[in-house]
């Protein structure tokens, strides 16, 4: 498997790292949040021998391996609503998501 973006998130996410003169975009989990973990996206220029790269659109994704575990498969979409702007994530391994979606649980 793989981590995926949607057209609308590469296109988003392409428009930042031209913005800030990245290299990348680094995705990853914490343990934290009500329900267990949280996504981490961040801007980098830098890619670790233990890293993952995942390229779509011309646009990288750095996943390290221990926050890959848990984010395999996972699609990123980006989703604009009115005024709200907003990446949402379709991870099938999260079986459950807090109220806020800030948060997430896995089997």
């Amino acid at each position: 498997m793989a981590i995926t973006l949607t057209q609308s998130a590469a296109e988003r996410i392409a428009q930042q790292i031209d913005k800030n003169q990245a290299m990348a975009l680094r995705f990853a989990v914490v343990e934290s949040g009500c329900s267990g973990y949280s996504y981490v996206m961040d801007l980098t220029d830098k890619i670790d021998d233990d890293d993952n790269v995942y390229e779509h659109d011309g646009v990288k994704v750095v996943v390290d391996s221990k926050s890959l575990a848990i984010l395999d498969g996972t699609q990123i979409d980006y989703v604009a609503e009115g005024l709200n702007q907003t990446f949402k994530f379709s991870n099938p391994k999260a079986t459950d998501e807090c109220g806020c979606g800030e948060s997430f649980a896995m089997r």
